[in-house]
């Protein structure tokens, strides 16, 4: 799939202010300073779509950006370590809760993991919970690019090990770097299937 447009819609702090929810979804998530911001950018060929920086916890709301003018990308508040108030924290999470609750739209969650950490606490919670809300999601791994190759893949295999502790079956896993750009027709192309989908069951309902 190539993005030929991609554009700020609204942020929204309210699953009500949310746009009409009509076109696919799909909401990036992950701990703060993860790279999420720039893996969206990478994947949409624009370096300023989604704000981009050093200090984890820019991102504060709910950010739609229409993509192709055809489905929704969606850029969610980092989980875990950010200087913000416990309040505002605790804001984030209700927020970020009700629209994984209630976004009848939403194709894919797409939990964004530190390809160089070992596994963390805070990311297997979180897709655990996914899991109990019976949420669809994948799992991206960034900053590939920060590393070489076995130490990326002694970290996904540390990775899939926990979570085979209370999971049956994996979810689609995919290996990024924005600034290799590595990833990226993976992703898309998933996006892209997904999508097609979406508009066949939208015709035999």
């Amino acid at each position: 799939m190539l993005i030929k447009t991609a554009s700020f819609v609204k942020s929204s702090v309210k699953l009500s202010q949310c746009p009409s929810p009509q076109l696919p979804e799909y909401a990036f998530i992950g701990r703060s300073n993860v790279g999420k911001s720039s893996l969206i950018n990478m994947l949409c060929n624009h370096a300023k779509l989604a704000k981009v920086s050093s200090t984890p916890g820019k991102t504060q709301e709910i950010n739609h950006f229409i993509i192709n003018n055809n489905w929704y990308l969606v850029d969610l508040p980092g989980y875990g370590y950010a200087r913000v108030s416990r309040s505002a924290r605790e804001k984030w999470g209700d927020f970020i809760e009700e629209y994984l609750k209630g976004r009848e739209n939403l194709q894919y969650v797409f939990v964004l993991i530190d390809s160089r950490l070992e596994p963390q606490l805070i990311d297997i919670e979180f897709i655990n919970h996914l899991g109990q809300l019976s949420i669809p999601f994948v799992i991206v791994f960034t900053k590939t690019d920060k590393q070489n190759a076995a130490q990326t893949q002694q970290n996904k295999a540390l990775f899939e090990k926990t979570l085979y502790e209370t999971w049956e079956e994996l979810p689609p896993m995919f290996f990024t770097s924005a600034e290799k750009k590595t990833g990226k027709e993976e992703v898309l192309k998933f996006i892209g299937a997904c999508n097609q989908q979406y508009r066949i069951e939208k015709k035999q309902a």
